[in-house]
């Protein structure tokens, strides 16, 4: 794999950016319906809120479809969401996403080293988030080692899922291939991550504090919330150009005609 320069980091958000203009509606109702069956998932007594981390890998192959489909010129409909579900790699990806649990609870456990456990606790509901005790303490420094912290699993299982189902790749070895994947682009993917950090936080953030200025919460949910599931929607798309930077697409693309 020959290093790619730092500006590729900007052109897969423009590539995601590029995908879902060309079918916004339908990415957008995908991802609605995913949303939706989040919130009932967690409606599961005891194992409800364990399972969208679980599932995480799964729903993954959803949106990487659909990427699919839009590049082919297909239609894009909520009925992808059982994607993973149907793939013959659904255990392997479930296996997946038992390691994305597992990574994401010890990564916020971590924090207990920096913040005396107030992020941890708040994570599992024993503290709440406007408690004097959160305000009071180094939470924030908390959360940014737990993201430390996580971030070699993130590299880990950035590429897995699309190599376990796609590739058909063992576990292992996804995670392998994954991992020195990201390493070695590792400046597109920083220009990449800062790319989104501006898109999906600072942004939003910014829109906040206009509209709370005009002071209209009503206006706020009509700007913000659509704003919100674009963003997540792209991010998506985005996704799906980085794998196919490095691993091509899951399909040959058609011949161009003769000339």
């Amino acid at each position: 794999m020959d290093n790619v320069p730092a500006s590729t980091g900007w052109a897969w958000v423009k590539q995601g950016i590029a995908l879902f203009r060309r079918q916004p509606a339908e990415l957008s109702t995908l991802f609605i319906s995913y949303m939706f069956l989040m919130l009932a998932l967690n409606l599961i007594p005891l194992i409800g809120a364990m399972l969208p981390l679980l599932l995480v890998p799964v729903f993954a192959m959803s949106f990487m479809q659909a990427c699919v489909q839009v590049e082919q010129g297909q239609r894009v409909y909520p009925s992808l969401l059982l994607t993973g579900f149907r793939s013959p790699a659904f255990r392997a990806l479930l296996l997946l996403g038992t390691l994305y649990l597992l990574a994401a609870v010890l990564a916020v456990a971590a924090s207990q080293l920096v913040d005396g456990g107030v992020f941890w606790n708040v994570m599992n509901g024993k503290m709440k988030l406007d408690a004097p005790e959160v305000r009071e303490s180094a939470m924030p420094l908390g959360m940014l080692f737990s993201a430390a912290v996580y971030t070699p699993a993130a590299m880990a299982f950035w590429f897995a899922a699309p190599l376990i189902a796609w590739k058909d790749m063992s576990l292992a070895k996804a995670v392998f291939y994954s991992f020195f994947t990201v390493k070695k682009a590792g400046k597109a993917f920083l220009v990449y991550a800062l790319a989104w950090f501006f898109l999906g936080i600072i942004l939003p953030t910014i829109a906040s504090a206009i509209l709370a200025l005009i002071g209209s919460q009503m206006l706020g949910l009509f700007v913000l919330m659509p704003l919100s599931i674009v963003l997540t929607v792209v991010m998506y798309c985005s996704f799906y150009a980085t794998y196919t930077e490095f691993f091509g697409r899951p399909y040959a693309p058609p011949e161009a005609p003769p000339a």
